[in-house]
């Protein structure tokens, strides 16, 4: 028996990782799935178990995270009842999908997000006893470790699923949380500087910090060197010690994250 799957998806992709912590020769094996943009994410899904050997397997555990818009929530404001209502005054399209959520105790937050309904059925079909989780919940975990580091102030930037999270912490909680739509070098750096600007952070002491699939990365951080004296692009393998899940190509950060510090 493997000991754990992860099943990441968003509403454009789907990845598989198997993770066998015993195994020497393999220890950490990642499968993007190419899915057909003329079907459903969940027809998607189905194909993926019929054309798949490694989803018939059976795991200890299944994990499955969720890579789309989530809502913050402080924790002594949340109410699981309100949940739904909540999550579709801020996402009116999410009509159809199942809302869950992620509670951030470190973070003193609970992250709201949603999981289209019909994949969500697939998945539960197949592994009833898959926990879910907010895809980006290990990297700001992660990265709010990383802002104690040094008296300077940081703000973070994550692509993925051609989105921008800016975020910076205070303490035990976000200071400034939002989800910018760019697949644009250019709007990248428009949405960095501009919320760098609104939180009126300083352009010679304070630092920027880039992670995750950087739309022309070199070019974006030069340009960005232009206007801010620290700007920098996270390096995994450095900050995860070399780990050999680091060197997996085309492995999501926030899937890296979750497998080396386990949360």
């Amino acid at each position: 028996m493997n000991d754990r799957l992860i099943v990441r998806t968003s509403p454009t992709q789907l990845s598989f990782t198997v993770v066998n912590p015993v195994t020497t020769d393999i220890p950490v094996s990642y499968t993007p799935y190419d899915i057909k943009n003329s079907i459903s994410i969940a027809a998607n899904m189905r194909e993926a178990f019929r054309d798949m050997p490694l989803l018939g397997e059976n795991y200890q555990r299944v994990t499955v995270m969720v890579d789309t818009p989530a809502l913050m929530v402080p924790v002594s404001l949340f109410d699981e009842s309100e949940k739904d209502t909540l999550f579709r005054h801020a996402f009116p399209s999410s009509t159809q999908d199942t809302v869950l959520f992620s509670v951030l105790p470190d973070l003193s937050c609970v992250a709201l997000y949603s999981v289209n309904r019909d994949l969500k059925m697939v998945l539960d079909s197949h592994y009833p006893q898959a926990i879910y989780h907010c895809a980006a919940a290990p990297v700001w975990r992660q990265l709010h470790s990383r802002s104690f580091m040094g008296v300077r102030s940081k703000l973070y930037g994550y692509f993925h699923s051609q989105r921008l999270d800016i975020f910076s912490f205070q303490q035990n909680r976000f200071k400034f949380c939002n989800s910018f739509d760019t697949q644009r070098r250019a709007d990248a750096i428009y949405f960095l500087l501009y919320v760098w600007r609104q939180l009126n952070l300083s352009q010679e002491h304070d630092e920027l910090h880039l992670a995750g699939e950087i739309p022309e990365g070199r070019q974006l951080l030069d340009e960005l060197h232009q206007y801010l004296r620290r700007a920098y692009i996270i390096n995994p393998s450095a900050d995860y010690n070399r780990s050999p899940v680091t060197q997996i190509e085309g492995l999501p950060y926030d899937v890296m994250t979750l497998i080396v510090k386990g949360r």
